[in-house]
């Protein structure tokens, strides 16, 4: 019924009739059209003189972003090159939608929801709007089950939920696409849906062929649009990717959403808004690029018929956690996965700081034994950073501190856990395996306690009292 209400809606929404208007400027990155009275958010084509006289061509389509007294705004979807005042732009729809259905499983699209991959075109697919409704927050229910990634380090310190939004902050270079790719590839999610926005060129076939891989392709979709296409169409990939992720959802899947990375989305909405004409205000952002921000963060989550997790990469500009958009995404994300650099340049792979990063739904779907474990991991780490120094220039002596003597002691083992490779393995999609490897660990940490007990024990023993 509500595929049914959503065809309607964008039935109604249609151009009733062909609307023209002329382009009379082209101002930086838009063009300002005269005579259009359409609504923003409008598709258009822009269309020119061809070879004969009476034949016209496509120059390029194009989104109304606003207006500006009587010129209406226009971004186009390419280049600018051969648009001359005078040509002519066409309304096409007055609501955006992208078509998707079981077959664009296993593809790679474009920004725009078209195959890029030489397979052919898409079969058997309906329309779903780009901007729907929100979700009645009342018909979300709790997260209370956890969804398996398929990376040790995520599932047993900050366990991710079905239906949870999750952010991965990091600065370029510190494997922030390849744990994400991990991610997409050993998920115990029906679906994974992922958005490379503004990505490098050539970063699209190697995390399609070399992170992703065939495994993970055959239930993946794919939205890739680099960042040399227009502004646009960045935009439109991410809105593309999240109503991918709502036809699976509303299907009863369990879907895992990938975009990589927010920031640039970010960038992106900048761009458009100033060339619409907004003033620029935090950092050179405008308004519109925060309001922007939560409603496609707010499109993921639980449902009465599915989930869409939502797991959003953020680049940090200098290891600066407060830069405007980390600090919005953080204040509306369910729990941030941190990656640390000195980490990244120790080998350990994936870099994931540990105390940096939270899980606010973390106590909700995981047992009481493995909280515990988790809390003794953390409160070694933490010990071992407050020592770690003293230890490199071997001014800590065993045996000062107890807390320090086990954490010291049980690093390696906790490395051993939270370290691991690019290659695939079946036993990390189940959760319970997880599980059981950070309770086996928590065995040992405790079975290293006792030891460290008798040994400071028998030292006491072995010194003569004085006399």
């Amino acid at each position: 019924m509500a595929v049914l209400e959503q065809q309607i809606e964008m039935l109604e929404q249609s151009a009733p009739l062909e609307l023209r208007g002329t382009v009379v400027e082209v101002r930086g990155l838009a063009l300002r059209v005269a005579d259009l009275p359409v609504p923003v958010g409008a598709m258009v084509r822009v269309v020119g003189r061809g070879a004969g006289r009476d034949q016209l061509q496509l120059l390029v389509e194009g989104e109304v972003v606003g207006f500006d007294e009587d010129v209406t705004i226009v971004m186009p979807f390419g280049e600018l090159n051969g648009i001359k005042r005078g040509d002519k732009v066409i309304a096409t729809q007055f609501a955006q939608y992208v078509r998707v259905g079981e077959s664009v499983l296993g593809r790679v699209l474009d920004g725009l929801g078209r195959p890029i991959d030489g397979l052919g075109p898409l079969a058997e697919t309906v329309s779903r709007p780009l901007n729907p409704k929100p979700v009645d927050p009342l018909n979300r229910p709790r997260i209370d089950e956890a969804l398996a990634t398929g990376v040790r380090a995520v599932d047993g310190m900050m366990s991710v939920g079905r239906g949870q939004r999750m952010g991965v902050f990091a600065a370029p270079g510190m494997g922030k696409s390849t744990l994400l790719g991990m991610m997409a590839k050993h998920t115990a999610a029906d679906v994974s849906v992922i958005a490379l926005v503004g990505e490098r060129g050539r970063e699209v076939r190697d995390f399609i062929e070399g992170t992703l891989g065939p495994e993970g392709m055959a239930r993946s979709v794919v939205v890739a649009a680099t960042s040399d296409e227009p502004a646009l169409v960045r935009i439109r990939c991410a809105m593309v990717a999240t109503a991918i992720a709502e036809y699976f959802r509303d299907e009863g899947m369990d879907v895992l959403l990938i975009m990589d990375s927010v920031t640039r989305f970010c960038q992106a909405q900048r761009q458009v808004g100033l060339a619409a004409g907004e003033p620029p205000t935090t950092k050179g952002f405008p308004p519109s690029t925060f309001a922007m921000l939560p409603r496609m963060l707010e499109r993921s989550g639980r449902t009465e018929t599915g989930s869409i997790t939502g797991l959003y990469s953020i680049l940090v500009e200098g290891d600066d956690m407060t830069e405007p958009v980390a600090d919005a995404c953080r204040g509306i994300l369910d729990g941030h996965i941190q990656l640390s650099k000195k980490l990244a340049e120790q080998g350990h792979y994936p870099a994931i700081d540990v105390l940096g990063s939270v899980s606010r739904v973390a106590d909700d779907v995981t047992m009481v034994d493995q909280q515990k474990a988790r809390q003794e991991v953390v409160k070694l780490l933490a010990s071992y950073a407050q020592v770690e120094d003293l230890l490199n220039i071997g001014a800590y002596t065993i045996g000062s501190n107890p807390d320090f003597d086990l954490a010291i002691a049980c690093k390696p083992a906790i490395d051993q856990v939270l370290q691991q490779g690019r290659e695939y393995k079946e036993e990390l999609r189940n959760f319970g395996n997880t599980r059981g490897m950070f309770l086996a660990l928590a065995g040992k940490i405790e079975e290293a306690r006792k030891q460290l007990k008798q040994q400071q024990v028998g030292m006491q023993e072995s010194t003569p009292l004085p006399q």
